[in-house]
């Protein structure tokens, strides 16, 4: 080990962490600006829903993904969306399932699931032979479909209602959205620094780095609200906002990362592995919420092993090779 190394190393691990921490508390204080903004201009309550809420909510991964692409590191900014996606429905979902049972609502199938699926595939058939910038505008196209349908379509639900306990000004509360937005931005460049600089120490991929570490930071927030929400016994909104974030990554950020860092995906386990088993998990959590109408123990279970199989498989590890020739074999 020389000189340098460990500095290095000690310098990307507090970059990482602190960009974590500062996007986490950043992106909260970017929602609540945005949402208070839109309501002292009086904007529909649907509109600061679906898009206000949803891409704030995204903000983490949309800012972490572009920034990686738009600096080259295109298999980062894909690890990053794979792998949110994956930990929403097997994480997540199934730390908030082992609290409580999670109960599926006619909504959610009729609405979020079937769309979340359809976001999942679309950006999954993009990433086959690298992305075209041509693939991030319809990826953009079909996300605002889906949001005039759902604000042409006057949907609503309690979830897209954030109520504050006093009328907020829209001076103050634009001042708070820029503080949050400028935050988050300097928050995701820390994050991509250190996840980089994680990864070049120890020989991984950014695939890999983006769909662990970074990943799972910026899905922190969902776990933390996911499970609350489990332990006061509201468990009806908790997939409606998992699979909600799934279309946002898929399509918002998907679409980022295809404008910005059009081109091949160099890391080929995360578009031969990492994909294809973000595809399985998403179809997995579909089976469950419509044969069963619930997520309990059980399936929790089978979704906990399932993230900590991909993870396996996506790692360098002599076993994980043993794995995927195993797989190979019988395909």
């Amino acid at each position: 080990m020389d000189a340098l190394s460990e500095p290095t190393l000690l310098v990307a691990c507090i970059e990482l962490a602190i960009g974590l921490a500062l996007l986490t508390k950043a992106a909260d204080l970017f929602v609540d600006g945005a949402v208070a903004a839109a309501a002292a201009a009086k904007v529909s309550p649907v509109v600061v829903g679906a898009v206000i809420v949803g891409f704030g909510t995204s903000a983490p991964e949309l800012l972490v993904s572009g920034i990686a692409a738009s600096n080259g590191d295109v298999d980062l900014g894909v690890g990053n969306i794979v792998g949110s996606n994956v930990a929403n429905l097997s994480l997540v979902l199934a730390a908030a399932a082992l609290v409580i049972p999670v109960l599926v609502t006619r909504s959610v199938l009729a609405r979020e699931a079937p769309l979340s699926l359809m976001a999942v595939a679309l950006f999954a058939f993009f990433t086959i032979d690298g992305f075209a910038v041509w693939e991030g505008i319809v990826m953009f196209l079909v996300l605002f479909a889906v949001l005039a349908w759902v604000v042409l379509g006057g949907h609503q639900d309690s979830r897209q209602m954030l109520e504050t306990d006093e009328e907020v000004g829209l001076g103050r509360s634009m001042g708070v959205t820029s503080v949050g937005l400028l935050g988050t931005l300097f928050g995701a460049q820390l994050t991509v620094w250190g996840a980089i600089g994680i990864a070049e120490r120890y020989g991984l991929s950014g695939g890999f780095i983006g769909f662990t570490l970074v990943a799972l930071g910026t899905s922190l927030p969902e776990l933390v609200t996911a499970v609350a929400a489990a332990r006061k016994g509201e468990t009806e909104l908790i997939l409606g906002n998992l699979l909600g974030s799934n279309i946002f990554n898929s399509l918002a950020v998907g679409g980022l990362v295809a404008l910005l860092g059009a081109g091949a995906i160099d890391d080929e386990l995360m578009r031969s592995y990492g994909v294809v088993l973000m595809l399985l998990v998403a179809v997995l959590a579909w089976v469950f919420m419509v044969v069963r109408r619930r997520v309990s123990k059980p399936e929790a279970t089978i979704l906990l092993t399932a993230y900590a199989m991909a993870i396996l498989l996506l790692s360098d590890l002599d076993v994980a090779d043993s794995l995927r020739s195993g797989i190979e074999s019988l395909s």
